[in-house]
């Protein structure tokens, strides 16, 4: 009874990789499922044709088109209902594909002789004349409907670049009639023809160009045969208005940004108020941005005027934070690399509080009560300085 039985399991174990080698060479689409439905197996042709969306125990209504559910429901009711022997059961039917695309196929599903499993096979339905002509209609409708709505020119050419087709409501921008060009060498018609060219070799191109304040946009697609370029197809879209909001907007951008700019220099003026000494007053909120503009202003402006002394006046300013402290330092030191001296005057005692409490170092900044005892102390210093430069 034991060999028997190990020769029965032998046996079995024989047809299932039989079976599986059979369904991963098999040209047709077919699968085996469970009577309610679910996948068990299916065959190499039908894996490439479906690929990811399929699974198994995967019921095949889940990946049936809504409106084709019904139907396919109905065909396995009557499948289920039927003895084994039964003719097979026929549905058409709409299957998702990975990318949720529908691909129509015809379905037909056969009960096994034990009644256990369903054989099911996959074939795309035969197109009949008319529904060819239906499609060439329905296609041809699409077209006209954009030539005649869009600002569009269509026109194609063949290997030689004589034009074939030439159409589009875009024609009327360039005073052109609907195949007006049919029979024309392109190359003889146009200058400019290096992208339509390397189409022609089989590199589709994608171009901007702009004639009489009208600006395209254009795509040149290869037409192939047999792997050989037979031809060109082109499609040139009017994207004039979209230039120039493009135009318009970047204009908006340069006048926003020469605002803040005029702004950025009214908060940080510059003045020179004695010949060798300038002032930065500051007032208001000053933040690590502000403190930043304020460096490369004063110190351009130490550059240009060989300013002796600048005088950094913080009686507008109520709150400094860690950063704009420390900025502040900076600033006085920058100021001395560039052979001036930095003076600070106006600190409030909320400011001198913050800055004393940071611990910083400021046993190297010279600071004054205001403004007045500030410049009354440079020019003092550049009098003294004055008779020691002429005896040099």
């Amino acid at each position: 009874m034991r060999k028997k039985n190990g020769s029965r399991a032998l046996l079995n174990s024989g047809r299932e990789v039989l079976l599986d080698s059979f369904l991963a060479s098999c040209p047709e689409m077919l699968f085996v499922a469970g009577v309610e439905g679910e996948l068990l197996r299916w065959s190499g042709a039908l894996g490439q044709a479906f690929g990811s969306v399929l699974k198994e125990n995967l019921r095949l209504a889940e990946i049936v088109h809504p409106a084709d559910r019904r139907a396919v429901q109905e065909g396995w009711s009557r499948l289920q209902a039927g003895k084994h022997r039964q003719q097979p059961v026929h549905i058409e039917c709409r299957l998702r594909r990975p990318e949720g695309a529908y691909r129509r196929v015809s379905c037909a599903l056969r009960r096994s002789r034990d009644g256990d499993f369903v054989h099911g096979s996959l074939r795309e339905p035969a197109r009949r004349p008319d529904e060819d002509i239906d499609e060439l209609r329905r296609r041809s409708k699409i077209l006209e409907a954009l030539m005649r709505n869009v600002t569009i020119c269509v026109w194609s050419i063949d290997r030689n670049g004589t034009f074939t087709y030439h159409d589009g409501k875009g024609l009327e921008l360039v005073r052109m009639k609907p195949g007006e060009l049919i029979g024309k060498n392109l190359f003889d018609v146009f200058e400019d023809t290096d992208e339509v060219r390397q189409a022609l070799e089989g590199t589709p191109m994608h171009t901007f160009s702009s004639q009489n304040d009208i600006h395209w946009e254009s795509w040149f697609v290869p037409i192939q045969d047999d792997g050989e370029v037979d031809g060109l197809i082109g499609f040139t879209l009017d994207v004039t208005e979209a230039k120039r909001a493009e135009q318009e907007i970047r204009s908006k951008l340069a006048q926003i940004e020469h605002q803040q700019q005029v702004i950025r220099d009214l908060s940080t003026p510059v003045i020179e108020v004695w010949d060798g000494v300038l002032t930065l007053p500051m007032v208001g909120v000053v933040d690590s941005v502000r403190v930043a503009d304020m460096m490369d202003g004063l110190l351009r402006r130490i550059a240009e005027k060989s300013a002796r002394f600048a005088i950094l006046d913080l009686t507008g300013v109520e709150v400094v934070d860690t950063k704009v402290a420390s900025h502040l330092i900076n600033i006085v030191s920058a100021i001395r690399l560039l052979g001036a001296e930095g003076i600070v005057v106006g600190i409030k005692p909320t400011v001198a509080h913050t800055m004393v409490s940071l611990g910083l170092d400021l046993s190297t900044v010279l600071t004054k009560a205001n403004l007045r005892a500030a410049l009354s102390f440079a020019i003092r210093r550049m009098s003294a300085a004055a008779p020691a430069s002429g005896g040099q």
